[in-house]
């Protein structure tokens, strides 16, 4: 599992203006179960996504297609972790610490 934290690098207006297709591109891998979560941080200087994978590759690549990430309006912080415990509603997605 991967927490994608997102921090603006440009003013609001530019990221208002790429707002559109980011939530596009969200809502597709939300479409694919890759996105669990994910909304804006407060104060408002970037965001988060808690997203599923085993492959970090895979991960960076989705990361580079963020029209975002393509507009140079945000960079990308990608933290992997294991969640060894979880709330109900996400135990299917728990997993043993590595050895």
């Amino acid at each position: 599992m991967f927490v994608l934290e997102l921090t603006y690098t440009a003013p609001l207006d530019r990221i208002d203006a790429a707002l559109p297709e980011h939530r596009a591109w969200v809502d597709a891998h939300f479409a694919t179960g890759a996105f669990l979560a994910s909304g804006p941080k407060q104060p408002r200087d970037g965001g988060i996504i808690l997203a599923l994978g085993e492959d970090r590759t895979k991960i960076e690549e989705m990361v580079a297609s963020d029209p975002f990430t393509v507009a140079g309006v945000a960079d990308y912080t990608i933290t992997e972790f294991v969640a060894t415990r979880t709330a109900p509603t996400l135990e299917e997605h728990r997993r043993q610490p590595p050895s």
